[in-house]
């Protein structure tokens, strides 16, 4: 055997060399032959496999994987993703310093596969479970190096979880620090993570909020077992702490239960090596997005110096005096005919309805709400027929979605309306119902479900203007105040708008856009290229074509577009591990609109596209007054083969639409609608339940194009 043999395979069972694709740290693809060694579940707990493994050029290698079966569950997913994201963090920030050596080096990832695996290079020591015998001087710098990883992982908000025995390695002069998948972030809801006596009494119970003391708790204890050969106790310090002198000295405050009274990894640092936490502080990377987040504060600026068109508002709950509304097929104006009415019969074809035969308001008024109007608007345009819901509760809010046929909106707006029906606006007092009770089953029979199943959707192909402006589905919202109103979501390609009557005057009715950002198209991103290569497409450094044509036939009066707008910058799961993205993918779907964690999202997106992808991807933010920036992502993760492997499990779709009807003043926010939009000083006071976005510029204050 050579020196970079495994010893404990036998040349009759040794395996064959297997061709493997992946991602390296910096985002380039590498094709190699790796062979591997027999495999063992990392922990009996959890999902994740591991093995030993040789690259062709003679590199030892772990990787960690999910089979098939276990990738098919999303909660196994996501700890594996939690894992690289951990592990891809730590390598930007410590790669070429000294500090590189105390955690796993990772050297490559393929997540969206369906056997999804991280490679990392071999580990450097001995776990100190295995160790028996230690020395004082030996004692004292593990302490430190703990310290050193914690202060480290503190500094990139990141908390370790499930340090324990098994997870630190010592290699007789250093520490290297595993267990990256019991990685948290700082500040999130603690969740039950690890085996006692190594999880402090607070994460065990999964109370209150994740604290890098967390992990003090756990060094301590292992540091404990090490020195005295047992654990210590649960839930508070050893009796017998005095009697070891490196323990009483450094860490008696380490064992306090709750972590509020326990020292900082910061501070246990400086009392074993004085200095050390300063010099970490001069480690980490210097930031290189506050000119971009300084960038953004001044366009809101701007937007709140700005002379306020006051253009005539429209009611939401009113229709014009005539009655009418506009058709969201043909684009014409029409409205309620009692003599254009059909149902559908047992062989799902029209038959005319004669409400004036139904005596019973009750009766009539449930027929009528699964009945259609024909509309004759426009006689040169194909026959279709208009929900009656959608004709008698005032003029609907028109939300459409702006960008390129390849940037996966209809994904995304079919998981949005999917969250709507789940429930996910009833935490912000709305409710919803379907306005054609039939069309909304066959939207969900045919886009919902096949999408959550896995299945990669078809392009639309609804009825619509010219392949302009698409209609897609409509619900009807009711607010906390028990109003109605009909909101109707279209789909616009404006790569093909011309400049039609009927064109034009959708884009005059229109209240609000939310424009998809393709990351593929916009962010020249080394780990994108993968997946530009397999989409055929090429970074776009003009922006997207939709979003110029669309922002050019908009009406506009004054320095600012008056429409209200969300940029999305979707298809995230593939920055999922690229900041600032990283900070807001993974987080638990909001209960409630908070104003300044809103402009925080939108500053941090700002900045990236301001600094990857340029100017002319911020023009609808640029042009329009009232528009926030979102992260999201309608499918968790990439197609394998036509299907997502693990499901098309979504990833905060709901924010965007969110945003716009609390713009429109249907989701209360302290401070009101406008100042909500541009972040001036009372979008950060608190105000009661019950008066935000009913006065100071709620919905007052949204100006709406006649």
């Amino acid at each position: 055997m050579t020196s970079t043999s495994h010893p404990h395979l036998t040349e009759p069972d040794r395996p064959r060399w297997k061709t493997l694709a992946f991602t390296v740290p910096s985002g380039r693809r590498r094709v190699a032959s790796v062979r591997f060694g027999p495999e063992s579940r990392r922990d009996p707990l959890l999902p994740q496999l591991i093995r030993n493994g040789l690259l062709d050029e003679g590199q030892q290698c772990v990787q960690v994987r999910l089979n098939a079966a276990d990738a098919a569950n999303p909660a196994a997913r996501a700890l594996l993703d939690a894992e690289a994201g951990t592990a891809l963090r730590l390598h930007r920030a410590l790669d070429d310093t000294e500090y590189t050596a105390l955690f796993p080096r990772i050297v490559g990832y393929e997540l969206d596969a369906a056997e999804p695996f991280l490679l990392y290079a071999a580990p450097r020591g001995t776990a100190i479970a295995r160790t028996h015998v230690m020395s004082a001087t030996d004692q004292r710098v593990l302490t430190r190096d703990l310290m050193l990883a914690l202060c480290l992982l503190d500094s990139q908000e990141l908390v370790l979880r499930g340090i324990s025995p098994a997870t630190v390695l010592w290699d007789g002069a250093s520490v290297q620090l595993w267990g990256l998948e019991g990685a948290a972030r700082t500040g999130g809801p603690r969740t039950r993570w690890g085996r006692a006596p190594y999880c402090s009494p607070e994460q065990r119970r999964g109370e209150g909020l994740v604290d890098p003391r967390d992990a003090v708790w756990s060094a301590a204890q292992v540091l404990y077992q090490l020195v005295t050969g047992r654990p210590g106790p649960g839930d508070r310090a050893p009796t017998d702490l005095g009697e070891h002198r490196v323990l009483a000295e450094t860490l008696r405050g380490a064992f306090a239960p709750l972590a509020a009274d326990r020292p900082t990894p910061a501070q246990l640092l400086d009392l074993l090596a004085p200095g050390a936490a300063r010099r970490v502080t001069l480690t980490v990377p210097a930031d290189e997005t506050r000119a971009h987040r300084e960038a953004f504060e001044q366009a809101l600026r701007l937007k709140q110096q700005a002379p306020v068109t006051h253009q005539e508002p429209r009611t939401p709950a009113g229709r014009g005096s005539d009655g009418q509304v506009l058709c969201p097929y043909c684009l014409e104006n029409i409205q309620l005919d009692l003599a254009s009415l059909f149902v559908t019969d047992s062989r799902m074809q029209y038959k005319p309805l004669d409400v004036s035969t139904i005596g019973n308001p009750l009766r009539r008024q449930d027929v009528m709400r699964g009945a259609v109007q024909k509309c004759t608007a426009d006689r040169d345009f194909p026959e279709h027929f208009i929900p009656v819901p959608y004709l008698t509760y005032g003029r609907p809010l028109t939300v459409a979605m702006v960008g390129q046929s390849s940037t996966g909106k209809s994904h995304l707006l079919t998981q949005m309306i999917a969250e709507i029906t789940d429930g996910g606006l009833e935490p912000f007092g709305l409710k919803w119902q379907s306005v054609n009770p039939e069309q909304h089953a066959r939207f969900v029979r045919e886009r919902v479900q096949p999408l959550r199943n896995g299945k990669v959707l078809d392009h639309t192909g609804a009825l619509g203007l010219d392949g302009f402006a698409r209609f897609v589905e409509s619900l009807l919202i009711t607010d906390a105040h028990g109003q109605v109103r009909p909101v109707a979501f279209f789909d616009l390609g404006g790569e093909d708008l011309v400049r039609t009557d009927a064109a034009l005057r959708f884009l005059l009715g229109i209240d609000a856009l939310i424009f998809v950002v393709d990351p593929a198209l916009a962010l020249p991103l080394p780990h994108l290229d993968h997946a530009r290569e397999r989409w055929g497409v090429e970074v776009n450094r003009d922006g997207d074509l939709a979003f110029g044509t669309v922002l050019d036939r908009l009406p506009k009066n004054g320095p600012y577009l008056d429409v209200a707008a969300a940029m999305v910058l979707g298809k995230a799961d593939l920055l999922r591990f690229q900041p600032p993205v990283d900070r807001w993918l993974g987080r638990a779907p909001a209960t409630s609109l908070d104003p300044e964690r809103m402009r925080e999202e939108s500053r941090d997106v700002y900045g990236l596209l301001r600094q990857h992808a340029g100017p002319a991807w911020l023009r609808p933010f640029d042009a329009i007054r009232r528009c926030t920036l979102h992260v999201a992502s309608a499918t968790g993760g990439q197609e394998d083969q036509g299907r997502y492997p693990a499901g098309a499990g979504p990833r905060r779709v709901l924010e965007p639409l969110l945003a716009l009807l609390a713009l429109h003043g249907m989701v209360e926010v302290p401070g009101g609608a406008e100042a909500f939009a541009v972040g001036e000083a009372p979008a950060f006071e608190a105000v009661p339940s019950g008066r935000a976005g009913r006065t100071g510029g709620a919905v007052g204050t949204v100006r709406e194009t006649k």
